[in-house]
């Protein structure tokens, strides 16, 4: 007898186990690369609307909805990423596996992976708060994002060598990461050093 709705879910898999867990480690790979290549774009927008260097595209206000859109799809996509691996057949994830970090037995990839998957999380779920707490103390939040990024990319590269796709992905890996890595280490480069290349207009006084 079948008591919870997980308990349905997983007798009706069983009964189609050959089809059920290519299609379940199918879906999570879809929703890994969908998850990183919003992740990637989210980043690189963030920070040309931080910086304001598209604002002549657009109203202020359109460009952080489109960040906040692909954030929230990347944290979806992430999130049935994970869950693909917890309705496996064979070999199943428990979800304490899949969402705390540093278990014994845990792999590192899936620890650094999980790490950033819920430093990013965070940071969403807290967006909102800027307007109750101290502007420093938000950007601060924020800017976690960065190594969380970071964590998450490490775990989809590590991820894709250790199940045989990096074949298939990496020039659509690269593609979205060196926008995302330029346009990071312009954000912290100093004003008088982006003039000097010509990124930004010199400020007369």
């Amino acid at each position: 007898m079948v008591e919870t709705w997980h308990d349905a879910t997983i007798f009706l898999t069983q009964q189609f186990q050959p089809k059920t867990d290519p299609a379940a480690r199918g879906l999570a790979a879809f929703a890994a690369r969908a998850s990183y290549a919003a992740m990637m774009l989210t980043l690189t927008w963030g920070v040309l609307t931080a910086t304001g260097w598209v604002r002549s595209v657009t109203g202020r206000k359109a460009l952080r909805s489109s960040h906040m859109v692909l954030a929230t799809g990347t944290l979806i996509f992430g999130g049935i990423h994970a869950l693909g691996f917890f309705y496996l057949t064979i070999q199943p994830y428990s979800l304490q596996y899949l969402f705390l970090p540093f278990l014994s037995g845990q792999e590192t990839r899936h620890s650094i992976g999980i790490v950033g998957f819920e430093v990013m999380l965070a940071i969403a779920l807290t967006a909102g708060l800027q307007r109750f707490t101290s502007y420093r103390r938000w950007l601060w939040l924020h800017r976690c994002a960065y190594p969380a990024v970071a964590l998450t990319a490490l775990h989809a590269w590590f991820g894709s060598i250790a199940n045989g796709h990096l074949a298939v992905v990496w020039l659509g890996g690269i593609t979205l990461l060196i926008p995302a890595v330029t346009v990071s280490l312009l954000r912290f480069m100093p004003a008088r050093t982006l003039e000097r290349i010509g990124l930004v207009e010199e400020q007369v006084a």
